[in-house]
């Protein structure tokens, strides 16, 4: 089994998909979609922007978004056939999109509705996130639950990287509780805390757009950073990406999933190879491939 694979926040770059873009008409289309429905050039925010301005929350989410949807759209035309689809946290957008649950116009409203929701929190609720490296999470989720200030593990990425989320207070108690145990402590350059509860006035605004729109049941199997497996119910799903916003992502559990029910090829779409270092970390006897430029998208051997 083939499985695509979307990356989250945080991998974008200046300028990233345009020579894919470039390339291929049916690429490019996806520029013009979503552009006409955030009522914004996108060409020149992913294209143009400083990264600065492009890690606003705003511009970051439909921008990757974007990129990822050219990319994996450009691998179709040339071939490329997958079964099942995930996402890390943003990526699952891409991959409602890409597996049918929803139109990729209405994907982007989703996004839309999504980035501006979590903006306005990350402002309101002042938040940081951290990676801790070489600690196994159960220890991580001991210390953060001793923690004075809010503190909780969010991202659950491989055995060895866990995300925490919380107060600028409670990632600076926990970073000095870690340091003692020699594990790594990586600041990640985001706007909040993302998958955590401050991030609940968000969920709850996105809720109310979610409502509005039309979900089918996907055309492959989908991957849910909720259940850490496949989802097989789609009867209230805006209550699910509502709670999303607020859950951490089973990262480890899903690719063990992917890997029970015989996926043996993995491919990310999207800015950056983030997800396929995790995969690589991770899973033992498959193979993980990134697509995030012409050349790479040329070179992969995942066609026919």
């Amino acid at each position: 089994m083939n499985i695509s694979l979307f990356t989250g926040q945080g991998s974008q770059t200046p300028g990233m998909g345009k020579d894919i873009a470039e390339s291929f008409p049916s690429a490019s289309k996806i520029y013009d979609i979503a552009s006409e429905i955030l009522e914004r050039d996108m060409r020149a925010i992913c294209f143009e922007s400083s990264a600065e301005e492009l890690s606003r929350t705003i511009n970051a989410q439909p921008a990757i978004m974007i990129n990822s949807l050219a990319s994996v759209t450009a691998a179709m035309e040339k071939g490329f056939a997958f079964q099942g689809v995930a996402g890390h946290s943003l990526g699952e957008y891409a991959a409602l999109a890409i597996s049918g649950t929803v139109s990729p116009e209405d994907a982007f409203r989703l996004i839309k509705a999504r980035a501006e929701a979590m903006e306005e929190a990350a402002r309101q609720s002042k938040g940081a996130m951290a990676a801790v490296m070489k600690l196994a999470p159960e220890k991580i989720e001991e210390i953060c639950s001793q923690a004075e200030n809010y503190v909780t593990a969010v991202n659950y990425n491989s055995p060895q990287q866990t995300v925490i989320a919380g107060t600028p207070e409670g990632i600076e108690e926990v970073t000095a509780k870690f340091a003692e145990l020699k594990a790594r402590v990586v600041p990640l350059a985001v706007a909040g805390a993302f998958h955590s509860k401050l991030m609940q006035s968000a969920a709850d605004k996105f809720y109310e757009a979610a409502k509005t729109i039309n979900f089918k049941s996907p055309e492959v199997k989908y991957y849910s950073n909720v259940t850490g497996g496949e989802l097989t119910d789609f009867s209230d799903m805006p209550s699910l990406l509502a709670k999303h916003i607020v859950s951490p992502v089973r990262f480890t559990s899903e690719l063990a999933a992917m890997q029970a029910d015989g996926a043996e090829l993995f491919v990310e779409f999207g800015p950056g190879k983030a997800l396929t270092g995790l995969v690589k970390k991770t899973l033992k006897g498959v193979t993980a491939v990134n697509i995030d430029s012409l050349a790479a998208l040329e070179g992969a051997e995942i066609y026919g």
